[in-house]
């Protein structure tokens, strides 16, 4: 497990999957802001469940979060898109509704920001997240990251064209948050 200094990434356990699929799934429109992807329905034990982890995918590495006081699952944290040949990756995350508002974001993505500069020996790591999803911009800028710009009307979001901004940190731009 990787440590910060309110949450923990690890790996997914067969029983996380049901409650990230009723917590981020099942809410329409949280799901629906958080991929590119247009909403489904998906039945429980679907082999399609955004939540099934494919060890064999070496691009994608998604980890459960855990509160480390309680131990309790809170979400999940994604470093997708990983580019070994120019060691680039992209960061993600997304927290139960019951853990947001708690500080988790920044801590997770501190936390993903020491598994991609020091364990993977990625040069840049990158988010693009929805230009009013201010829990994510502050989680990025107090890690660091510098907003590149805006890609305009880029995400189709329940019957709408939202913006996106890009926010992208270097390896040797990164000041270390926690000790993990």
């Amino acid at each position: 497990m990787l440590k910060g200094n309110t949450v923990g990434l690890r790996a997914r356990h067969e029983d996380d999957i049901p409650l990230l699929h009723a917590g981020l799934h099942d809410d329409v429109v949280t799901a629906s802001r958080a991929t590119a992807n247009p909403w489904r329905p998906l039945t429980a034990g679907s082999e399609a469940l955004p939540f099934q982890v494919d060890d064999k995918e070496q691009g994608h590495v998604p980890f459960s979060v855990v509160d480390l006081e309680s131990g309790a699952l809170v979400g999940t944290a994604t470093l997708w898109g990983i580019d070994n040949h120019n060691r680039c990756a992209h960061v993600g995350l997304g927290l139960l509704p019951s853990a947001r508002g708690k500080g988790y974001s920044t801590d997770v993505v501190a936390v993903l920001c020491h598994y991609g500069f020091v364990v993977r020996g990625m040069h840049r790591l990158q988010i693009e997240t929805l230009a009013d999803n201010i829990p994510m911009i502050r989680a990025s800028e107090r890690n660091g990251f510098v907003r590149e710009g805006v890609l305009r009307s880029s995400a189709w979001v329940m019957g709408e064209f939202l913006d996106e901004v890009l926010y992208g940190l270097l390896a040797r731009d990164w000041k270390p948050a926690v000790t993990v």
